[in-house]
């Protein structure tokens, strides 16, 4: 494991009885940066966020979290991590302060140590104005910097994210990014968040594609773009089969089926746009030109959307 390193994940397999949840996953994790597991329901990051949490044991592979293995230290793994969970764990009917205080006492903390660690996340979280409230009367946004809080009282190196996003409005999301690029910042923490939602992905240092068990894609979302290779075209036609086998044999170009659609990845896309209106006369609906998105590299790593209608696994590019 590099001494940088927060996480250092080699070969990591998992399954529940017949389905394999996890297949040979290795990556490693830095200190002080935003890590994001994307992916779709079903992909594998719940799974590995539960092992990385200490929440299931191993079962294949190797794991160290700051220099701790965790298949044998996993006690000083829980006391050196923060986790918030997706699921709520606040007690809704004591006050904010109240759940401060007893996330306190799990770790240990007492006396005047624990009063001034409840008052520097009730500033640093913005809720010294609500320490007295009961939870149960606080915003979504409100309950979730108090999960927040909790996670964070015993000053974690890593914190650990589950779904942060769910439930928030996009003014209490902005919030919670802002805050964790303050904790990278200023404390160094390290964050790892699981996320199904492309845009949140966008906003972390670096991201680890899973899809269906496999580690598919990892980078900075600059880099994973980069490797989709041009531009995105998306053509709405009525026949897009043929149209795929025309364009093929027209231009020697790669054209996909994509949930109805013609998709093509190419270099200088505005320059192809003319081209192919003129060569298909009465073919093509609409065009539309954008520049590659997350979507589009997990579309060339897997061969279809991110997202797909259930029971729909068909191969992106598969006619039929």
């Amino acid at each position: 494991m590099h001494p940088s390193a927060a996480i250092h994940a080699s070969r990591l397999s998992y399954r529940y009885g017949d389905r394999q949840a996890l297949a040979e996953v290795s990556l490693e994790v830095a200190r002080g940066e935003i890590f994001a597991l994307l992916g779709p329901n079903g992909g594998g990051k719940t799974t590995l966020f539960r092992l990385l949490s200490t929440l299931i044991p191993l079962q294949q592979g190797e794991v160290e979290i700051l220099r701790f293995d965790l298949r044998g230290q996993s006690a000083k793994v829980r006391a050196a991590i923060g986790v918030v969970f997706q699921a709520p764990s606040l007690d809704r009917k004591l006050t904010v302060r109240e759940n401060l205080r007893h996330q306190g006492h799990l770790y240990g903390l007492s006396g005047s140590e624990l009063h001034n660690r409840q008052q520097e996340m009730l500033e640093r979280l913005g809720l010294t104005e609500r320490a007295n409230e009961l939870t149960e009367k606080l915003s979504g946004g409100l309950r979730r910097r108090v999960e927040l809080a909790k996670g964070l009282i015993h000053r974690p190196q890593l914190l650990l994210l589950d779904e942060p996003s769910t439930g928030l409005d996009p003014g209490a999301r902005a919030d919670l990014w802002s805050y964790l690029k303050q904790l990278r910042d200023e404390r160094g923490v390290t964050v790892v968040l699981t996320t199904h939602l492309l845009e949140e992905a966008e906003r972390a240092d670096r991201i680890a594609i899973l899809h269906q068990g496999s580690l598919v894609a990892l980078g900075s979302p600059d880099e994973l773009r980069a490797t989709v290779g041009g531009d995105s075209i998306t053509i709405r036609t009525a026949d897009p089969a043929r149209l795929i086998l025309a364009i093929r044999e027209r231009f020697d170009v790669a054209a996909k089926l994509v949930d109805g659609s013609v998709r093509l990845e190419l270099a200088e896309g505005h320059q192809w746009i003319a081209r192919l209106v003129e060569e298909f006369p009465g073919q093509i609906d609409s065009v539309t030109l954008g520049k590659p998105t997350l979507e589009d590299v997990f579309i060339a790593r897997t061969g279809h959307r991110f997202w797909l209608p259930p029971g729909d696994e068909r191969p992106a590019g598969e006619v039929r």
